[in-house]
């Protein structure tokens, strides 16, 4: 079994010790590296041979914070994960990280079983948002001043198959999953995945999740995210 691979960002030693005591209970995490601030985790990133897969990344820290941090490793690594996991709540919060590019947002009263499964969540499938984050992103789409807001594109922009892949996406089916239930193959879906990345401007699956929201090829719904 291949091991994804953890860092942990954030200036609370407590919680950092405690989170990787934690995660490491699971056979599947590996915790690569621990880091007070962003400008630790960036160095440690830039130098290292073997990147993490998933960042847990606390929002205010000492020198650089987890938004500032995000942003740099989001476009430098776009492969890296970030999972937003701290005590902040608020929409202005949830929306900057968002947009920077975090995979997920957890606030650190949540239960250990939901950190665990949002990280293998994230790792599988590219990002997990809950019901409020959704609604959130949401809510800046339609809003009048929200930066998400794009003019409306062409209805022949994708093509029918895409649109079927796109919607799977958007109800979290992994590769193997949508090639299984469209009969195609995974080097299609991926295809595919590829083409819907760069016919809506996203940057990653979120994004085209996001875009689904504003198209409403998907409700946002209690049950969304079980």
């Amino acid at each position: 079994m291949k091991k994804i691979n953890i860092a942990i960002a954030d200036d609370e030693e407590l919680f950092r010790k405690g989170m990787r005591f934690l995660l490491e209970r699971e056979t599947n995490f590996n915790i690569t590296y621990e880091a007070e601030n962003g400008k630790k985790l960036i160095g440690f990133i830039s130098t290292t041979k073997e990147v993490p897969d998933i960042i847990l990344m606390d929002l205010k820290m000492p020198e650089m914070n987890g938004i500032e941090a995000t942003k740099f490793i989001h476009k430098a690594h776009p492969n890296i994960k970030i999972i937003a996991l701290t005590s902040y709540g608020g929409k202005s919060f949830i929306t900057n990280m968002i947009d920077v590019g975090a995979s997920s947002y957890l606030l650190k009263n949540t239960s250990p079983k939901i950190v665990i499964r949002t990280i293998n969540k994230v790792h599988e499938k590219g990002f997990y948002y809950d019901e409020k984050v959704l609604k959130i992103i949401h809510e800046n789409i339609i809003s009048s001043s929200g930066k998400r807001i794009k003019n409306d594109l062409d209805k022949k922009l994708l093509s029918k198959r895409e649109i079927e892949v796109l919607e799977l996406i958007c109800e979290q089916f992994t590769t193997l999953e949508i090639a299984d239930k469209l009969c195609i193959s995974s080097r299609t879906v991926e295809g595919h995945r590829i083409n819907l990345l760069l016919k809506t401007q996203s940057k990653n699956v979120a994004g085209l999740v996001i875009y689904g929201i504003q198209k409403k090829l998907i409700e946002i719904t209690p049950d969304f995210n079980i």
